[in-house]
């Protein structure tokens, strides 16, 4: 073949590769892998805000097309339809359209990140988006930042896929999704960055705190280009910080602390309940939609994410100011009933957001724990008050360090929660206060619960990433990628002469003993019959059941890469067999490839 033939060959090759193909070719010769980063995070700071700011624009025109012509003044009958039509919208939706589940989103994002490599699947980038907006806008009570912030991972996921880009890069670019996705629904920077941080733990390393600023200033950039640049409180501080609040401040972190033990633990118990109907969904459906619908109907602020009764606690002055909360109920125009209207509302708002998506909807608990929070924290400030425990404390201004306290203890977060509600309110004369309030309630709930409410389901199974180096290169190590299937198995009636031939064919030292059916009954380690696999004159005498023995340990389908390691070191073997759910071979894995995997993701993880 001469040189002009191959030049011809070259340029058909070329020719025939696609448009996104000479793309990704021109890419690589002519822009860094680092620049490329920060480049597809810049892109996905504006399409993370972008879906935020669809998102929110879809609740408030679902929303006002349903409520926005409810009497103030009494009870309204269509709040005990509206949540059910909307959970079984959303249902409908997920279940013929989605055909997946998509709930949990932030959960989901760190199942992604431990379990399946930072990949997100293609429908993640909007089905949340629609899901949450038909629940929420019906008066489902969930938040929309945790399908935001599932979506604008899958954006980060996605894109990372489609131009090939490695594991580390992946989860970098989640890490960004999730970033913008925060800092572009509440317009905060900082708060998107410590998120991403505390709640996704993705470290922040030289390589990767450049490209998540940016698509956290970039998304909050945007968010304020399509929403404007006001904050979501128009906050003033009612007076300024005194150090004789210090006691009122730290007592409402532990007050924020049980707040908070109390969610997690009903939340986890509505969800055991809710989940045994799974074979049920109508069932689900009717069960769920009563509560959520009678709840809304008795307390109209447990409509939707409940933002608007917040603002009232946030930007009110006076008692009359704080009574209009209870518009639309039948505490309405009793103003003696202010306090009792609050603490059941806090009461029962975990009930409203467990019902919404065990029914079937979609939403998450951000915003109810900021929800809880901020009731939780104008209720104890005006028992205080009222009572005269000691010097007076704003009820304003312990409404926002409430929603602080609650979010750093639910969420396992003191610095999203601190800097949330600074960036949130513009109060960043607040600080103090926020820090003392999110460290007394983040100390409290770490008592009785080491993980937070998005991870502790993980945790249960083993499978969450922590900046614990060792446990989090065990979790990303995937057994499937570590069995080996290339092996040769005897049965057990099989004369040793015609094992002698077997063991030839062999390319391991230990040959696995199985019956009809595939279950592993022993092995025969070659190394304890060497005495007597070359004594011919035995070859017709022994049977493959009389030379086997049982393997040190046995390994499940089922068992994390922790598991593994230590039956490994605890036996001392080379190899060790993997059944799966039904007790067959699966095949093995050896010590080596083992630990060759892991110190291979080690020196990934410690790559700059």
């Amino acid at each position: 073949m001469n040189a002009a033939t191959i030049d011809a060959n070259a340029v058909g090759i070329e020719e025939e590769k696609t448009l996104f193909e000479r793309i990704i070719d021109w890419r690589v010769k002519h822009i860094s892998d680092n620049q490329f980063v920060l480049l597809l995070a810049f892109i996905v700071g504006i399409l993370a805000a972008f879906a935020a700011s669809v998102l929110h624009w879809l609740i408030r025109q679902i929303q006002t097309l349903l409520v926005s012509g409810f009497s103030a003044n009494s009870e309204n009958l269509l709040f005990l339809v509206f949540p059910v039509v909307g959970i079984w919208l959303t249902s409908l939706f997920i279940k013929y359209v989605v055909k997946d589940n998509i709930s949990h989103g932030i959960t989901r994002v760190l199942y992604s990140i431990s379990t399946n490599r930072s990949r997100l699947k293609s429908h993640n980038t909007w089905s949340s988006v629609v899901a949450s907006a038909i629940t929420i806008g019906f008066g489902g009570s969930v938040g929309a930042e945790a399908p935001i912030v599932l979506t604008g991972s899958a954006i980060g996921s996605r894109l990372g896929q489609l131009f090939h880009l490695d594991n580390k890069t992946l989860m970098l670019l989640v890490g960004c999704g999730a970033t913008a996705a925060i800092a572009g629904i509440f317009k905060a920077p900082i708060a998107g960055l410590v998120f991403t941080l505390e709640v996704l733990m993705v470290d922040l390393t030289m390589a990767s705190l450049l490209p998540i600023m940016i698509s956290s200033v970039t998304a909050t950039c945007f968010a304020s280009l399509f929403t404007g640049v006001t904050p979501m409180f128009h906050f003033q501080m009612d007076g300024q910080w005194v150090l004789d609040r210090v006691p009122a401040v730290i007592l409402l972190g532990i007050f924020c602390g049980f707040i908070s033990l109390y969610f997690m633990r009903v939340m986890t118990w509505c969800e055991s309940g809710y989940s045994k109907l799974s074979a049920h969904p109508y069932a689900k459906l009717l069960v769920g939609g009563l509560v959520l619908s009678c709840l809304i109907f008795f307390f109209p602020s447990l409509y939707g994410e409940g933002y608007s009764s917040l603002s009232i606690f946030i930007e009110g002055k006076t008692t009359a100011d704080w009574d209009t909360v209870m518009n639309g109920s039948m505490f309405a125009g009793n103003d003696n009933l202010l306090l009792v209207y609050v603490g059941l509302v806090m009461l029962t708002k975990v009930f409203a957001t467990s019902s919404t998506n065990g029914a079937g909807g979609c939403g998450g608990t951000f915003a109810p724990s900021l929800f809880i929070g901020g009731f939780g924290g104008f209720f104890f400030a005006r028992i205080w008050n009222m009572y005269q425990i000691g010097t007076y404390i704003p009820e304003r201004n312990f409404t926002l360090y409430g929603m602080a306290g609650v979010m750093a203890a639910v969420m396992h977060a003191p610095l999203t929660g601190i800097f949330l509600i600074a960036e949130l309110t513009g109060g960043y004369s607040l600080f103090i206060p926020l820090i003392i309030v999110a460290i007394s309630a983040y100390l409290t709930i770490s008592i009785f619960e080491k993980h937070s409410i998005y991870a502790i389901r993980l945790a249960r199974e083993g499978k969450l990433i922590t900046h614990h180096t060792d446990r989090s290169v065990l979790t990303l190590m995937s057994l499937n990628d570590l069995v080996d299937k290339d092996y040769t198995a005897v049965q057990p009636d099989m004369e040793m002469g015609k094992l002698v031939h077997a063991i030839s064919r062999s390319r391991t030292s230990y040959i696995p003993v199985l019956d009809d059916a595939d279950h592993l009954l022993g092995e025969i380690d070659i190394t304890k019959i060497r005495h007597v696999i070359f004594r011919t004159e035995l070859y017709h005498r022994f049977t493959v059941a009389q030379l086997m023995t049982q393997p040190p340990a046995v390994l499940h389908e089922s068992d994390n890469a922790n598991d593994v390691m230590k039956k490994f070191d605890k036996t001392g073997a080379q190899m060790l067999p993997v059944l799966d759910s039904s007790n067959c071979l699966k095949g093995y894995i050896t010590r080596t490839h083992m630990y060759g995997t892991y110190r291979q993701i080690v020196a990934d993880l410690s790559e700059e």
